[in-house]
């Protein structure tokens, strides 16, 4: 008997409201990068001018950290009930919300002459861009049709990787120039064109169902504290409080995720993480996050302190992983619309362990070439297993819930590469993080997410891909 081929593959007639009508589609496209990059430079920006702040501020250096870490754990706490949110008043509105207020918030820092005023600012910043974050991916379904969703999300991890790549050189350069607060209304021109081509994006319906607002306390107040209390053990305060903290927030969150099983459309989309395939994929997704960012943070150490390389070699060593990030991360999500994000999922994370375990041995007196062709190949194992992974989770959940989809693969993604960065300062606390083995531990962790990949490639795992385009339409 024939097998009978996907409506994807056989390039099936689509439905008129398959995605938006071009050029439209175009401006929406513009705008919807804008937004992504709006997030990340400003998540990475302030990096390279904490240093200045605490100088100009008078405040100690441990103390002006608090600056970005704040910013994230902030984006970690409301991603997911902005995503609630954006169901209930429409995506378009939650989105260009989000991107005001941060404009809004950004020149509320040129007014900042204490550090716990510019705290309160990148939490307003944060604010702002956990609105336009929550959302993202849900417009980017809506705006391409089902057979370029991994397309787009492809082209959204471009955006993201040379964003993240250009975040600290645009902080330099600004620095050379002009004051520290300008280093944060770098990313304020990339909102006011994203809401200036706005109007193109998709105008969904939005949902009758009232706001869940103790849910959504509840999911902000579970990951702040299990996250701020993980955090606060690692870089040295009390253990005894931060334990607490962490078992509070542990136990809210069970309270949570018990109250959520009996709500429609939670904020916490447990209906989705039931599906085998979404929650193999969610995993799959923070283990590869956690991975990638124990290596990223411990590499520059262990450069520095075993090879006695400067923070200029350092900087270009690590370079090629973004770089080739930018090139595989189009294909990868391209592939993903003809090939099984379990397969790509698992060829991506096999490309990852060879390159970590390379990079875990280097030679004694490694060159640079002798770093960088390691880092490349480690970001194209990474580069080859998000984008599909992430168009799995999306494409995957009902049409309804592509807000609540999208927003768990950017909480897992922010909450991952915080796990990271806290596993990093753990191993250096232990006296372990400037030697082979975060790359060892980094590799270990690809082995699972790889592991998650392939499993969906069970027969029974397997119907979610003729589900993507039942669910799409």
């Amino acid at each position: 008997m024939a097998k009978r081929r996907s409506p994807l593959s056989r390039g099936a007639a689509r439905p008129a409201a398959d995605g938006l009508p071009l050029p439209r589609r175009y401006a929406a496209i513009a705008a919807l990068c804008c937004g992504t990059a709006l997030v990340i430079i400003d998540g990475g920006v302030a990096n390279v001018a904490l240093p200045t702040i605490a100088r100009d501020l008078g405040v100690e250096s441990s103390s002006v950290v608090a600056v970005v870490t704040v910013y994230q754990l902030i984006l970690v706490m409301l991603i997911l009930p902005f995503a609630g949110l954006g169901e209930r008043i429409g995506l378009k509105r939650m989105y260009q919300t989000g991107q005001i207020v941060f404009a809004v918030a950004t020149l509320l820092c040129f007014f900042a002459k204490s550090l716990p005023f510019l705290l309160v600012v990148r939490a307003a910043q944060a604010l702002g861009a956990a609105g336009a974050l929550s959302v993202a991916s849900a417009l980017i379904r809506q705006t391409y049709p089902a057979a370029q969703l991994g397309r787009g999300l492809g082209i959204n991890s471009v955006i993201v990787a040379s964003s993240a790549a250009a975040a600290p050189t645009i902080g330099g350069l600004v620095l050379s120039v002009a004051p520290w607060p300008w280093v944060f209304a770098s990313a304020v021109p990339f909102a006011l064109l994203s809401l200036a081509l706005g109007r193109a994006l998709p105008d969904g319906t939005p949902r009758d169902r009232p706001f869940d607002v103790l849910g959504a306390v509840m999911c902000a107040t579970t990951f702040g504290l299990v996250i701020g209390g993980a955090e606060s053990g690692v870089h040295g305060d009390s253990p005894v409080v931060s334990t607490a903290i962490v078992l509070l927030g542990l136990a809210i969150g069970t309270v949570f995720v018990r109250r959520e099983r009996t709500r429609p459309g939670p904020i916490l989309p447990v209906d989705l993480l039931a599906r085998p395939v979404i929650a193999l994929s969610a995993v799959g997704a923070f283990t590869a996050f956690v991975a990638s960012m124990t290596l990223l943070l411990s590499v520059p150490f262990r450069l520095t302190h075993e090879f006695g390389w400067t923070a200029a070699a350092v900087g270009a060593a690590i370079a090629p992983w973004p770089l080739t990030n930018m090139v595989v991360a189009p294909l990868a999500g391209w592939l993903s619309d003809r090939v099984p994000a379990g397969l790509l999922g698992g060829i991506g994370m096999a490309i990852s362990i060879a390159a970590l375990s390379l990079l875990a041995f280097l030679p004694a007196d490694p060159t640079y070439l002798d770093v960088a062709w390691r880092m490349a190949l480690c970001g194209s194992g990474f580069g080859t297993f998000l984008p599909p992974n992430a168009r799995l989770i999306i494409g995957s959940a009902p049409k309804e819930r592509a807000a609540a989809a999208g927003a768990l693969v950017g909480t897992v993604r922010l909450a991952g590469q915080t796990t990271g960065a806290t596993l990093v300062a753990a191993l250096l606390a232990l006296g372990v993080g400037a030697g082979r083995t975060p790359a060892l531990v980094a590799a270990g962790l690809a082995l699972v997410a790889g592991l998650c990949s392939l499993a969906r490639l069970r027969p029974s795992l397997r119907s979610p891909r003729a589900e993507e385009v039942e669910t799409v339409r």
